[in-house]
């Protein structure tokens, strides 16, 4: 993927508070792919050889998460400009709204801005909104040490999910899934050498937070009898870290016949600790008949 420099508006200066971050613009980028691209966050996300259609490139059907890894500037952007410490803050949860299905190549040119800014005391709630004729993304990014700015809290946490899940599955890593889904833009060492991942207090590399997502959303189609690349929106929190090679159960509440509105909930447990909460799918109904 090649993409072109940042531009739009530039803050004069630092705000003085975090609060002051909503509503900023981050600019815009055009950012190219290829098909290449896109079998490779497939394979990342865990599709097999045999889904021919998201790993060939003469039939390619671009699964519509590939969208966060173009889009993976924006909350970047924000860190480099100071609104939060990037060795601190934690991506909290990712919401995906798809608009048109991606081509199998091109150039997608993005804009963003910050949205909600909240204030939990100790710490920042910021959202980062990305635009495009194709999907609107919205990272969630907790900074700690960020908040006291006297601004509204914000929304509480969502309920967990309720009742006994309609279907269970497997949600199963490789040993050598963060190291293949870094390729696709996300390099930051925590997932990948052992020593950064320690001083995080964690015991080896864990996964990237959008990789677990997008392999969740693939698992629950899988499940569920849709097609991955039918992804309508998406929506999850990101409770714990979970690492390359690990296990875990995949529940999923809510089928096309049970709810109207066509939306899944589901959630990824390792256990009894949440490791992927609160998460929401919605597929093309088409499909799912």
């Amino acid at each position: 993927m090649t993409s072109s420099p940042v531009t739009g508006t530039q803050p004069t200066g630092t705000p003085a508070n975090t609060g002051e971050w909503r509503g900023v613009d981050l600019g815009s980028r055009t950012v190219s792919y290829d098909e290449r691209d896109a079998i490779l966050y497939a394979l990342a996300v865990g599709a097999s050889a045999a889904e021919l259609d998201l790993v060939f490139e003469k039939q390619l059907r671009v699964l519509p998460t590939f969208a966060l890894t173009l889009a993976q500037w924006a909350p970047d952007e924000l860190g480099s400009r100071g609104a939060f410490d990037p060795t601190t803050a934690l991506h909290g949860s990712q919401q995906l709204d798809v608009l048109a299905p991606l081509p199998p190549r091109g150039e997608v040119t993005m804009t963003a801005s910050v949205g909600e800014v909240w204030d939990k005391g100790s710490a920042a709630v910021l959202e980062v909104v990305v635009r495009s004729d194709y999907f609107v993304a919205t990272w969630s990014l907790f900074a700690p040490g960020a908040g006291g700015f006297g601004g509204d809290r914000g929304p509480g946490k969502p309920a967990a999910l309720q009742g006994a899940p309609t279907m269970t599955g497997r949600f199963e890593t490789t040993p050598n899934q963060a190291a293949l889904y870094r390729l696709t833009g996300d390099l930051h060492p925590i997932h990948i050498d052992p020593a950064a991942a320690s001083r995080i207090g964690q015991p080896r590399p864990i996964l990237h937070g959008l990789c677990t997502l997008g392999a969740a959303a693939l698992d629950v189609a899988r499940l569920i009898g849709a097609h991955p690349a039918d992804l309508r929106s998406l929506d999850g929190r990101f409770a714990s870290a979970i690492c390359p090679g690990d296990t875990c159960d995949l529940k999923v509440c809510g089928t096309n016949s049970q709810d109207a509105s066509g939306e899944i909930t589901f959630e990824v447990v390792d256990e009894s600790t949440p490791i992927l909460a609160n998460g929401r799918v919605k597929f093309a109904p088409s499909e799912r008949q």
